[in-house]
């Protein structure tokens, strides 16, 4: 998993991702292709240990409480067992939130996980103390909307480590059936292109759309070492059971879900129809 922080200032020093900056036609010509949208750090925070997002679902309001999403291996109380699906956790747990630049807006806190764990995908949502409204309004920083769609393959996306403050830029390179880690397994993983060699605190970081400015996955691991679906070492599992291991390529989990379980006042309603998120 990207989480530890071990060996990444050496990896940065020895040149690891690249920072990248963050008239009418005629009736009858095609239409043109849709710009992508520069991907900056604005809604992004830096953790303790990872990066995150406050983001916001298609049906959020701007008088509800915020959500920080980043991964449940992130979590301030440790790694989540198999199985285990935390909600409603109390939490005071602070973030920093950036600017567009990488600068420092201010911090915002949580008052409780809403939902977590690392079973099925690896995703924490913290609510925070503060609304929507109140950050944009204190800070000029608006949320990053989640797509209500599955990723699409072959499409751009960024990478932005609030941690590092950096933007990785690829593509998504395909999905992974099932990506096995250790005592974890995830479904439908995204699989990155080689260039988000994404390292330790990219963990959590917002997977971008520039297309749409929207966020479609959350980053998670990659494989290190070339060893075998270990810790730090994830293998792909297809339909038939078949692994394979790719060194060196890293993954996220696709957040398309967590909008099909997110009700009014941005409450996590594991029975609401279409949610298939893990249940306690």
């Amino acid at each position: 998993m990207n989480r530890s922080l071990v060996g990444a200032l050496s990896a940065l020093l020895l040149g690891g991702a690249t920072l990248v900056g963050a008239g009418a036609a005629p009736a009858t010509a095609a239409s043109p292709a849709k710009a992508p949208k520069a991907v900056d750090f604005a809604g992004t925070v830096a953790l303790s240990n990872c990066s995150g997002s406050v983001v916001r679902t298609p049906g959020s309001a701007d008088s509800d409480p915020a959500l920080v999403l980043s991964n449940g291996h992130c979590l301030e109380s440790g790694f989540p067992g198999a199985g285990e699906v935390i909600v409603d956790q109390p939490s005071s747990r602070s973030f920093t939130l950036l600017t567009a630049s990488g600068g420092s807006a201010g911090t915002v806190r949580a008052n409780k996980v809403a939902y977590a764990t690392m079973t099925d995908t690896d995703i924490s949502l913290y609510q925070l103390t503060s609304t929507y409204a109140q950050i944009q309004s204190a800070y000029g920083i608006k949320a990053l909307p989640l797509s209500d769609s599955h990723p699409t393959q072959g499409s751009a996306i960024n990478v932005v480590s609030g941690y590092w403050k950096k933007i990785y830029s690829c593509n998504i390179d395909g999905f992974a059936y099932r990506l096995k880690e250790g005592d974890w397994t995830w479904k439908d993983s995204v699989r990155y292109t080689s260039a988000c060699d994404t390292i330790g605190g990219t963990s959590g970081s917002p997977v971008v759309d520039p297309a749409s400015g929207k966020v479609v996955a959350v980053n998670n691991t990659g494989n290190e070492d070339g060893a075998r679906c270990t810790l730090n070492n994830p293998c792909e599992v297809d339909e038939n059971g078949a692994v394979t291991v790719r060194k060196g390529i890293n993954y996220a989990q696709e957040t398309h879900g967590i909008t099909k379980c997110v009700t009014t006042g941005n409450k996590i309603d594991l029975n609401l129809a279409g949610c298939v998120l893990p249940k306690p």
